[in-house]
C-alpha cells in the first residue's frame, strides 16, 4: 500500500491545558534547565582542568554528563518555550529528530551506567588487575560502543516510525515526540511496530539492569572481605551510582517495558528521567563522592588563589 502523508506538523497538548499551572512551570523547569546546565558543566570542568581523565571512573562520569546535558536539551528547551507559547507545534521533520535524540541520548545513558558498573566491579573484585584491564584504550573502545550503541537503538526506532502513513489527527497528548505517542496517530495498525518498538526499548532496558544487578551483587558479597575502611569508600563511590541506576531505569522501565499503549502519567514520568535526573546527577556524584568533592575544591581553591594573585 502507498504511503500516505499529509501531516506536515505536530500539535503538543503539553503538561497542562491551564495557563496559571503553564507560569508557573515555566519558571521550575527553567531553574531545573540552568540547574542541568550549570551541574554537569561543573563536573566536567572539574575532571578536565584536575587532570583526572586518567581514571576511568572520572573519565566515565564526565561524559555521563556531557549526555545528561544532550539529553535534557533534546526537549527541555523546546517544552519550556511551549509553556508560554498558544501553538505548540513542531514539524514532522523536528519530530523525527526529536525522537531520534530522545533515543540516542537515553540509550547512550543506559549504556554508560552499565560501563561505569562494569568498572566499579573491577576496581573492587579485581583491584591489582584494575589499572591492566581498564587501561585508556579499552575504556576509549567502551565508550565509543555506548555511543554506536545508542546510535544504532535509536536508527532503529525512527525507521519504524518514519515508514507509517500519517494522514489524520496530528494532536500528540505530550510535551515531546516519542514513539508510543506518535505512534497513536498513524493511520495504519501498528500492533506489529510495537512489539517491535518495545522488544528494542525493552531488550536494552532489561538487559542493562540485569548486567548491573549482577555487578552490583558481586561487589556487595566481595565488600565483605575488605577493610571496614575500604568498605566505607567502596559503597560511598557505589551508593551513588546505585541511585541514579535506580533513578533512570525506574522511570524508564515504566515508559518503555510495556506493549504500546499511553497512560495519563506518562508525562509526568518522562519530565522524571529526561528532565529531574540529569539534574539530579552532578548533586548525587558530589555529594556523595568524596573524591570529586575534593577535586572540586582544590580546583575552587586554585581559582581563588589565581584571583588573588592577579589582584596584587
Amino acid at each position: 500500500m502507498e504511503k500516505i502523508n499529509n501531516v506536515t506538523e505536530f500539535i503538543f497538548w503539553g503538561l497542562s491545558q491551564s495557563p496559571e499551572i503553564e507560569k508557573v512551570c515555566f519558571v521550575v523547569f527553567s531553574v531545573f534547565y540552568i540547574i542541568i546546565l550549570l551541574g554537569n558543566l561543573l563536573i566536567m570542568l572539574t575532571v578536565c582542568l584536575n587532570n583526572l581523565f586518567k581514571s576511568p571512573m572520572y573519565f566515565f562520569l564526565s561524559f555521563l554528563s556531557l549526555v545528561d546535558i544532550c539529553y535534557s536539551s533534546v526537549t527541555a528547551p523546546k517544552m519550556i518555550v511551549d509553556l508560554l507559547a498558544k501553538d505548540k507545534t513542531i514539524s514532522y521533520v523536528g519530530c523525527m529528530l526529536q525522537l531520534f535524540g530522545v533515543h540516542f541520548f537515553g540509550c547512550t545513558e543506559i549504556f554508560i551506567l552499565t560501563v561505569m558498573a562494569y568498572d566499579r566491579y573491577v576496581a573492587i573484585c579485581k583491584p591489582l588487575h584494575y589499572t591492566t584491564i581498564m587501561d585508556q584504550e579499552r575504556c576509549n573502545k567502551m565508550l565509543l560502543g555506548t555511543w554506536v550503541g545508542g546510535f544504532l537503538h535509536s536508527i532503529i526506532q525512527v525507521a519504524l516510525v518514519v515508514q507509517l502513513p500519517f494522514c489524520g489527527p496530528n494532536e500528540i497528548d505530550h510535551y515531546f515526540c516519542d514513539v508510543h505517542p506518535v505512534l497513536k496517530l498513524a493511520c495504519t495498525d501498528t500492533y506489529i511496530v510495537g512489539v517491535v518498538v518495545t522488544a528494542n526499548s525493552g531488550t536494552i532496558a532489561l538487559g542493562s539492569f540485569v548486567i548491573l544487578l549482577i555487578s552490583y551483587s558481586i561487589i556487595l558479597v566481595s565488600l565483605r572481605k575488605q577493610s571496614a575502611e575500604g568498605r566505607h569508600k567502596a559503597l560511598s563511590t557505589c551508593g551513588s551510582h546505585i541511585t541514579v541506576v535506580i533513578m533512570f531505569f525506574g522511570p524508564c522501565t515504566f515508559m518503555y517495558m510495556r506493549p504500546d499503549t499511553t497512560f495519563s502519567e506518562d508525562k509526568m514520568v518522562a519530565v522524571f528521567y529526561t528532565i529531574i535526573t540529569p539534574m539530579l546527577n552532578p548533586l548525587i556524584y558530589t555529594l556523595r563522592n568524596a573524591e570529586v568533592k575534593n577535586a572540586m575544591k582544590q580546583l575552587w581553591g586554585r581559582n581563588v588563589f589565581l584571583e588573588a594573585k592577579g589582584k596584587k
